[in-house]
């Protein structure tokens, strides 16, 4: 028996030995602490680029990266981890895989950052006896210049400038191929993703001149007055006069805009928590954090007031547990290089961590464009009431120093750089960074298509950039040491091309990225609208917002419209005059209501085709809704020689927003009083179009009004294609009820005198 007792005893002790790692691996060791650090909220970036990112977290203050325990790593959010976290070069490195998002937004397209700008204008020139003008100005309607002469108005000879003469003229637009598409002027979209039905002209107010501006037909009408504030020497063609003061300007005008669209693109976001357990130092440390709550965002748009700026500064004992023994919490700021905003704050608790949150204030007379970057400097302090002996002897006072930037920018967008919360400790000497170099351009372009590449984008983290130094193979255009230009490829160059970029920063430092491009074949696009009002014999326009790269640009000559019925109509029911072909678009009217077809076929100087259509339904024209109030009964009135008046108040109306053009009330005596006004003639007392009216009659009885209204077309129409008949009308008696539209004249009762 006791040698069994012994058996079980050794038995339990064995297995607890065995077991004690188990038993022990969910409690964290006295000697580690949990961290963690939040990866940065990032939304709506695009491309394909973004699909993945890999972020570089900074340790928190007082964590050596030696002492990361890298088997705790987890992640907590709703990206997906693409293989493991890992610690490198000091920081937490770890690769997400963004949360896919397909959504529409509206979007602008310019040129670059900027708007573009058109400077159309119209020749003017002097004729050789110095006294007369020849002024160019375009004809719309023949889409052609025109001249015609006009006399000086100056007393000089030469005249020095024209007379004043309102003229107008016509600017293309580029292709919006070639515009830096952006939501909010922020994220880049590639146009790969633009509704290509959505993209409509925007024009801004002319620089310098005033005039009026117009998009038609994929181009820009401006009427402006001559001479204008913009001038330049211009040649005068061969065939015009010879002479001593024969001369030629070219008066112009700088027209701003850019594009709107709707995009459709795919954006990834990414954020979330990564959280370690880390190893505690073996003797008295101080730890913390120095974190910017505002402004934010950081940096933040300058709204013209001062910017309020604060600071929650933070400070932690490690490896020390005798609260007892502090003496006082001490918290020190300033800005950068001004000791006269120093502040300072205490904190006598008796505790292992202790916080200050301290303001300040960047005065707007501070702020300059396009952005100002102010530093702060901060330190936290513990001291002891007695010595704390250490491994490397004692100390009165443990301190830590952090460095917080705090931005405010003027310009449309945030500058680069960097606005970090809580910064470590500065480490000299500086080590020099080396610039980030970055190419914004189209990932896909057509051949003969002029697009912009961009390296403004780039950026150096500890100064500026310097020079830009472009490799741009077997792209035609100008783009050497400038930050950006345009460029395209012509046809022989289909496929994938590669553009490079170097950028050299003021430490002599370089930076180098590349891209590719997908040149494509310069294919049409071929785009057809039905515009105007959708309603029976009304004008719609059928118009062609159709392109081609600007060095293959579209044949006139080769398009071709046709409009067919689907149903409802038939094509005898579609009016136009002249053809359908080699116009950008037709004025079209259409008898019937129904649905339609429009088709287009465009084709360019290289012989490259492409069709598209459109269905689009026509509304009937609506008739008019007769109707009307009036008294059911009314006393002739002997002092306007027994008449007696009825008051009608008219509420008819158009349900399709038509004009009720005309009235003509009517009524019927029901001269036998049997009831009936069948047998009974109409008489007409008004043909005004009055919607309030006074009717006077004299006959006791019955009587029954009837009001005919009469449309005018509420919308433009073609009218070589519409009659009087085509005019909707309807009357009462169809849409009112005749008891609502009957009266009856009765009259007075005598006065009787009792009073003899």
């Amino acid at each position: 028996m006791k040698i069994n007792r012994i058996f079980a005893l050794s038995f339990f002790i064995i297995l607890s030995l065995l077991l004690s790692p188990f038993l022990n691996s969910s409690v964290q060791a006295a000697d580690t602490k949990s961290a963690s650090i939040s990866i940065p909220v990032s939304t709506g970036l695009i491309g394909s680029d973004n699909s993945a990112k890999t972020f570089l977290l900074d340790l928190p203050s007082g964590v050596n990266s030696s002492t990361v325990k890298t088997g705790t790593f987890k992640y907590s959010g709703n990206n997906s981890v693409v293989n493991a976290i890992t610690v490198e070069n000091g920081k937490i490195k770890i690769t997400l895989k963004g949360n896919a998002k397909t959504e529409t937004f509206s979007v602008t397209g310019k040129n670059g950052r900027d708007n573009f700008i058109s400077n159309p204008g119209n020749s003017i020139w002097r004729y050789a006896d110095g006294r007369r003008w020849q002024i160019n100005d375009y004809d719309e309607r023949l889409d052609t210049n025109k001249s015609y002469n006009a006399n000086a108005q100056d007393s000089s000879t030469p005249s020095v400038k024209p007379p004043e003469r309102v003229v107008t003229t016509k600017s293309v637009p580029v292709d919006p191929g070639q515009a830096t598409w952006s939501k909010n002027g922020v994220n880049t979209v590639p146009y790969s993703s633009i509704i290509q039905s959505s993209i409509q002209l925007m024009s801004l107010a002319l620089e310098g001149d005033s005039g009026k501006v117009s998009a038609k037909n994929g181009k820009f009408i401006i009427t402006y007055t001559v001479p204008s504030s913009h001038v330049r020497p211009e040649q005068v063609s061969d065939n015009f006069e010879k002479g001593q003061w024969v001369e030629g300007r070219l008066y112009y005008v700088l027209l701003p805009y850019y594009f709107t669209a709707n995009a459709k693109v795919t954006t990834y976001s990414y954020g979330g928590l990564v959280t370690f357990d880390y190893g505690l130092p073996d003797e008295a440390t101080l730890t913390g954090a120095a974190i910017l709550e505002k402004p934010s965002p950081n940096p933040v748009k300058f709204e013209d007031k001062d910017v309020p700026v604060q600071i929650n500064l933070k400070g932690e004992l490690l490896a020390y547990k005798d609260s007892s023994n502090i003496e006082e919490w001490v918290f020190y700021a300033k800005e950068k290089g001004n000791e006269s905003t120093l502040k300072t704050l205490k904190d006598y608790s008796k505790t292992l961590t202790s916080s200050k949150k301290i303001d300040f204030t960047i005065p707007k007379s501070k702020v300059k464009a396009p952005s100002i970057t102010q530093e702060y400097e901060l330190s936290v302090v513990v001291r002891f009431k007695k010595p704390v002996v250490t491994k490397t002897g004692t100390i009165i006072s443990l301190k830590e120093s952090y460095t917080v930037k705090a931005g405010v920018y003027t310009t449309p967008t945030p500058p680069g750089g960097d606005f970090p919360g809580p910064t470590s400790p500065p480490n000299p000497p500086r080590e020099l960074k080396p610039p980030i170099a970055l190419i914004s351009a189209p990932k896909t372009i057509k051949a003969g298509q002029e697009f912009e590449a961009s390296g403004a984008g780039s950026y150096d983290l500890d100064g500026f950039i310097k020079s830009y130094y472009w490799d741009t193979p077997n792209a035609e255009g100008e783009l050497t040491d400038r930050p950006r230009g345009t460029l395209w490829y012509d046809k022989e160059h289909l496929g994938e091309q590669s553009l490079a970029l170097t950028v050299l920063d003021d430490d002599s430092m370089a930076g180098s990225t590349s891209t590719e491009i997908t040149v494509i074949e310069p294919v049409p696009n071929a785009s057809i609208y039905a515009e105007g009002t959708l309603k029976q014999n009304r004008k719609v326009i059928i118009r062609s917002y159709s392109s081609s790269p600007t060095h293959y640009p579209l044949v006139d000559s080769k398009t071709k419209i046709t409009i067919t019925a689907v149903s409802g109509g038939t094509n005898a029911d579609i009016k136009y005059s002249g053809s359908l072909n080699g116009v950008p678009s037709k004025d079209v009217l259409f008898k019937k209501p129904g649905r339609y077809k429009a088709t287009i076929y465009v084709e360019n100087t290289l012989g490259l085709s492409a069709s598209s259509e459109v269905s689009f339904d026509i509304v009937p024209d609506e008739k008019p809704f007769a109707y009307f109030t009036l008294p059911g009964s009314a006393y002739r009135n002997p002092a306007d020689g027994n008449q007696a008046t009825i008051s009608i108040d008219d509420m008819s109306y158009s349900p399709d927003k038509d004009i009720v053009d005309r009235r003509l009330w009517e009524y019927r005596y029901d001269s036998n009083n049997n009831g009936n006004f069948a047998d009974e003639s109409w008489v007409i007392f008004s043909n005004e179009n009055l919607d309030r009216l006074n009717l006077k009659v004299r006959d006791v009885g019955q009587y029954l009004v009837r009001l005919t209204v009469f449309e005018e077309f509420g919308q433009p129409t073609i009218d070589e294609f519409v009659t009087q008949d085509d005019r909707q009308s309807i009357n009462s008696d169809i849409t009112q009820n005749a008891i609502e539209r009957i009266f009856k004249v009765k009259n007075q009762a005598p006065d009787v005198d009792w009073s003899w």
